[in-house]
């Protein structure tokens, strides 16, 4: 009788390039009696073939990926599967990054510092057919739906673009072109293009200014 009366529990991948982070957030949603960690994975290939594997419930993502990027992932995931749950944490700003991911096919954001008080929460209300986001976000996002956000307060890097603000983040984190290029799997070529277009959009002159600004970005976002 009690075996036929236990609730199935809903199987979680977590997606993370820092084994810490995944321990810990094993650690919590294992205390959950209708939650389980049905498999783990630092990179997009690792993560795609694990989804694949496990059949998951939900998965939580990272938006920074070893050798990717999460917005990448969120979209290889929705070429082929358009209704698994998504909850993407990170500890770069909601601001910028909430409209990006729910562009991308994600069901939620939840910053890597709510983590320890809001994953549960978030997790089920994902599971649970909702999206989630902190309130901030949630009337940003409406905001501009409604057309009614005044823009001129935004961030300069916002206006980059998917791509590009990956490219921005891995200047940031000391990368150089060809690294970025090998790691994003992308031409030298690609890349500087790239380059240019962020130096334009944030009115950079020069490379100088592109890695002071993003690696002045990249602390920012480590210490807000």
């Amino acid at each position: 009788m009690e075996a036929r009366n236990a609730v199935a529990k809903k199987k979680v991948v977590i997606v993370d390039d820092h084994p810490i982070v995944r321990q810990g957030i094993r650690a919590l949603l294992e205390r959950e009696s209708d939650l389980s960690v049905a498999g783990e994975a630092e990179a997009l290939g690792d993560a795609l073939k694990v989804i694949e594997d496990s059949a998951p419930d939900i998965a939580i993502i990272d938006i920074a990926l070893k050798g990717s990027d999460g917005l990448e992932l969120i979209k290889s995931i929705r070429y082929t599967d358009k209704e698994l749950p998504i909850l993407v944490m990170s500890m770069y700003e909601e601001a910028l990054y909430a409209e990006r991911v729910l562009r991308a096919g994600a069901n939620g954001y939840i910053m890597k510092e709510s983590v320890n008080d809001s994953i549960v929460k978030a997790v089920r209300q994902v599971l649970g057919g909702d999206i989630y986001f902190s309130d901030a976000a949630r009337l940003r996002i409406l905001q501009g739906v409604a057309g009614a956000r005044e823009d001129d307060g935004d961030s300069p890097v916002d206006r980059l673009s998917d791509r590009e603000l990956e490219v921005f983040r891995l200047i940031g984190n000391g990368k150089g072109t060809r690294q970025i290029a090998d790691q994003l799997s992308l031409s030298v070529k690609t890349i500087e293009t790239y380059r240019a277009h962020i130096k334009e959009k944030l009115n950079l002159e020069n490379a100088s200014e592109l890695v002071q600004s993003a690696v002045q970005w990249v602390e920012n976002q480590k210490s807000a």
